[in-house]
């Protein structure tokens, strides 16, 4: 099996990707994540999380790199990091009694070959009504500043969820793990 490499500081990917059980190693690629004009969620979180992938290509040869990128659409819009706790709390009042879709972008890039397989999973939170209270207790509580959404699935965070649907819970936290297991196996690695 060639070595894999999460391309990413991310804890909760890391975290994510220990459940399997695979050895690895992390770095964080130096990409701009600017999204461009015209340029769709879904196709913004593919090129992003392949851009990352192969922005570590040349210094991990004979590595199965693993990119990944997310992003929250409310509406018609995306919504990123807050940030700062102000600009949490205005997420929150806006997805109050609303659906959140988050785009997760994944790539496994052999670098060996060159092969890239990209795929996009997404995932749906439906929000209960929040009031502006309940929302400042839960940001002063888990502080969910550096997660798209201003929220935290795996904490205190699903305490703001009516329901939610989607083919792989753990795309909500950032590395859908089912499907990069299909890559994973397309590449021969096996998973215990």
């Amino acid at each position: 099996m060639l070595p894999l490499l999460l391309a990413s500081s991310s804890t909760y990917r890391r975290e994510l990707l220990a459940r399997l059980h695979l050895p690895f190693v992390c770095s964080s690629p130096d990409i701009d994540e600017s999204h461009r004009p015209g340029e769709s969620a879904i196709d913004l979180v593919k090129r992003l999380a392949e851009e990352k992938a192969r922005a570590l290509a040349d210094s991990h040869p004979a590595h199965l790199i693993i990119g990944s990128d997310q992003v929250a659409v409310l509406g018609e819009q995306i919504i990123g990091k807050p940030h700062t706790f102000e600009k949490a709390r205005e997420q929150l009042m806006a997805a109050s009694g609303a659906s959140v879709t988050f785009l997760t972008g994944l790539a496994l890039l052999n670098s060996h070959t060159g092969q890239c397989q990209v795929d996009c999973v997404p995932f749906t939170v439906h929000m209960r009504q929040l009031d502006q209270a309940r929302i400042e207790r839960y940001l002063r509580i888990e502080q969910p500043y550096d997660c798209a959404g201003s929220f935290k699935a795996e904490g205190l965070g699903v305490s703001l969820f009516q329901s939610t649907e989607g083919p792989d819970a753990t795309s909500l936290i950032g590395l859908p793990l089912i499907r990069l297991i299909d890559m994973l196996l397309v590449e021969g690695v096996q998973i215990p």
